[in-house]
């Protein structure tokens, strides 16, 4: 049938190309103004919203102006960083536009999808992804069309019959012409393959725990503060007069740094594994990445080379052995050639066998285990012995010579008769052992995959160095110990997501390879979905990872990449924990002790912005890496936070006692309380950064220029008494002496417990 339809010259498709442009849809360009708009409408901004509602009723100007500037700031930073990671991924997403099988000067090529062009003559199969809109003229083909009608039940298509950019082939194939490119098309989403995943990763859950202890910390202790303030004869307008300072105490809480940091480091590290050989259409696979404890590898094509050979031919017909191979070799697929019809196809070459004049030809599917073609009379299938052993009963009664151990199994069946098997094998990567051993190194169980029988899996696993057992995917069940398990054979392409969920409901945190079209869902579900080089566009569109080049050493880098943004997160949820559980600490027991807040509130909102201006600059941070998989403990966490918090908070109740019982001012006292927090702020970072002392290590560049600038900052405002009172040199030295020693002391008695918590065996600083 095929015979009937020609696609474009070179040359005509070089014009139309020139008339029409590339075959992308235009990305709506992003609106800053709308998002900043979106960054004023969410919890985090209507607490601030409130506070300068408040401020303003009350009459406090220049505070409500630090507080709206506060809100401005969020919003502008938040937008700005949403910008920067749109940026990042639409330029990883670029990278990921599809291969489209097209038929130019009368020969099958495979071209990027943005070279289609008008009148092309493209080849469909189950598991591609529309590039364009195209009209069939041969075949029978289900789109999944959900992408722009929002119904999930396959369309069929039938000659004549229109198919749309954006939707996959989810069954059949056939050829089309394509009618519309680009703009002109129904829907331009093809040529972006990112998932936007709405559902949060697990360390985003985690950071949304950390903002409920604070806000739970913050009501307890202005709880404390109202009824101390009753106790101590207070009455209504000493109320009124203190929630101001309670609003603020609750602004301290607010994470408003939190998006900016969480986008900045995941964007940094999905540039950097770009430039890798990986890419990232989902952040959430690199956050997940720390978590990973098992990972399921397809045998074929990660582990092996993705070149399998014919190792050796047995002819079991009556035909000549050049016949049997002749037709044998009819029942490739020319269009979309497999690695398994390019190893027969090359070995047919070698032998010099001819191609032959096919009538009818119908692809591999996983439903029917093998192709077929109607050639010279004859009726040829080639596929799985397993599955054409079900049509020739006597099958299994003609391959007992056959040493099936040594590698895949390729039938061929002439007229539903057994004629012949190819053995074929695949090659061990170079790397595969290496990077295997690595990956148990980690922490990380490698299970392999494969549909090959159970004597072939175990030898490539021995290859490899993977020790275990060996099972079929018959024998696999609740009783199976994982512990020991090194490979699952004969496993069918829907058996990968029935395996993923069962390891996930067991506790695991699973990544899982796949290539192929029934792979898709697994690796939907996986926590840690990566479609490897040569993978199905649908498979890629399934994923959160996507590797550029072959084997298993680049899921290493992915792991390092989730190491170094659970680390710089840890520092983040510990630094901003332990900093307001300080502020609000320091400030209520010093009211209940001394009858007054030792704070100005001009330098409580100066202090708030100054800490979120740092922390933000943590997702840039060099990190350590642990080898071995993250398994946070949220109240172990909260308690080493707050146990940093009750160290700084009583050193600072002994200097205030001290300031007060030795006559310096309250507007003295007030300005220093001040540089004592942002001293502490930026020394808590230096501490839960790194596992060394905090002297003995250095953040990177942008994390210390801010430091930096904050901490010159609030000398000049301190010094000149810029919005708070002015204090003396004696004064300001005074203070940093305090804030050092306290900061020696409390690293001393804090870095044991940290090496305690994470237990590694090794580490690598990461610059």
């Amino acid at each position: 049938m095929s015979e009937k339809f020609h696609g474009l010259t070179q040359a005509k498709a070089d014009k139309r190309l020139k008339e029409d442009g590339l075959n992308e849809a235009p990305e709506p360009e992003y609106n800053f103004f709308k998002e900043f708009l979106s960054k004023l409408w969410n919890l985090s901004a209507w607490v601030l919203e409130g506070a300068l509602i408040l401020e303003c009723i009350l009459g406090k100007w220049i505070q409500s102006l630090f507080v709206l500037l506060m809100l401005l700031f969020a919003a502008f930073n938040g937008a700005s960083k949403k910008k920067q990671s749109r940026r990042v991924l639409n330029t990883i997403s670029h990278k990921l536009t599809p291969k489209v099988a097209v038929e130019r000067d009368g020969k099958w090529i495979k071209i990027d999808s943005k070279q289609l062009v008008r009148g092309d003559l493209i080849s469909l199969q189950r598991g591609d992804v529309l590039a364009a809109d195209v009209k069939m003229v041969s075949g029978k083909i289900a789109c999944d069309e959900s992408s722009i009608t929002g119904e999930s039940k396959p369309v069929k298509k039938n000659i004549d019959d229109t198919a749309y950019a954006g939707t996959t082939v989810v069954e059949g194939d056939g050829l089309a012409i394509v009618t519309a490119t680009g703009k002109d098309s129904r829907s331009g989403k093809t040529i972006n393959l990112i998932n936007n995943s709405a559902a949060p990763g697990h360390l985003q859950q985690l950071l949304t725990k950390i903002i409920y202890y604070l806000c739970l910390l913050d009501g307890v202790l202005t709880l404390v503060i109202i009824i101390a303030s009753f106790f101590k004869g207070g009455n209504f307008d000493t109320f009124i007069n203190m929630l101001p300072f309670l609003a603020m105490m609750f602004i301290a809480s607010i994470p408003v740094a939190m998006p900016s940091t969480f986008a900045l480091s995941n964007s940094f590290e999905a540039t950097r594994l770009s430039k890798e050989g990986v890419l990232t259409a989902d952040l959430t696979g690199i956050q997940d990445a720390a978590n990973l404890n098992l990972l399921l590898l397809d045998k074929t094509g990660t582990i092996t080379e993705n070149k399998t050979a014919v190792a050796s031919w047995s002819d079991l017909s009556d035909l000549p052995d050049k016949d049997v191979l002749a037709l044998a070799g009819s029942a490739t697929d020319k269009r979309n050639a497999g690695i398994i019809d390019i190893a027969i196809d090359e070995y047919l070459k070698e032998n010099n066998i001819p191609v032959m004049d096919v009538e009818h030809f119908t692809p591999f599917t996983s439903d029917t285990g093998y192709s077929m073609a109607e050639v010279d009379g004859h009726n040829v299938k080639l596929g799985s012995f397993k599955q054409l052993s079900l049509i020739d009963k006597n099958a299994n009664e003609a391959v007992e010579g056959i040493n099936f151990k040594a590698g895949r199994s390729v039938a061929v069946l002439i007229d539903d008769k057994l004629a012949g098997v190819f053995i074929l094998q695949d090659k061990v990567r170079k790397d595969s052992k290496s990077a295997l051993a690595e990956l148990k190194k980690r922490g990380v169980r490698p299970i392999m995959l494969t549909g090959d029988n159970q004597r072939t899996a175990a030898a490539v696993a021995e290859q490899v160095d993977l020790t275990g057992n060996v099972i079929s995917i018959h024998d696999f069940d609740e009783s199976t110990d994982i512990d020991e398990l090194a490979g699952i054979a004969d496993v069918l392409p829907e058996d990968k997501l029935k395996m993923v969920k069962f390891f996930q409901e067991k506790g695991y945190i699973v990544g899982m390879t796949g290539d192929g079209v029934n792979d898709s869902p697994a690796l939907k579900q996986a926590e840690v979905g990566i479609a490897v080089s040569n993978a199905a566009d649908v498979a890629k569109r399934s994923s959160k990872m996507v590797l550029l080049d072959d084997g298993l050493s680049s899921i290493v880098k992915i792991l390092d990449a989730g190491h170094r943004v659970y680390q710089r997160m840890t520092t983040w949820s510990l630094a901003k924990l332990a900093r307001t559980a300080e502020l609000t600490m320091l400030l209520t027991f010093g009211y209940f002790f001394f009858n007054y807040i030792p704070m100005a509130l001009n330098a409580m909102v100066i202090y708030t912005i100054m800490n979120n201006m740092v922390t933000m600059m943590i997702g840039t941070d060099r990190t350590h890496i642990t080898y071995k998989p993250e398994n946070w403990n949220m109240a172990r966490l909260a308690k080493i936070a707050f146990s940093l918090a009750a160290g700084w908070t009583v050193i600072g109740i002994a200097f205030f006692s001290y300031l007060n019982m030795h006559g310096w001012s309250h507007n003295s006292i007030s300005t220093m309380v001040y540089v004592y927090l942002v001293l502490s702020a930026m020394l808590i970072v230096l501490i839960t950064r790194t596992r060394k002392y905090f002297w003995q290590d250095y953040p990177s560049k942008l994390v210390g220029i801010v430091q930096i600038a904050d901490v010159a900052l609030t000398f000049i405002l301190a010094l000149c008494g810029l919005a708070m009172a002015q204090i003396s040199w004696q004064n300001l030295l005074i203070t940093v002496v305090v804030a050092l020693i306290a900061a020696i002391i409390i690293d001393l008695i804090y870095q044991p417990v940290m090496k305690n918590r994470f237990i590694p065996s090794k580490s690598t600083l990461i610059k």
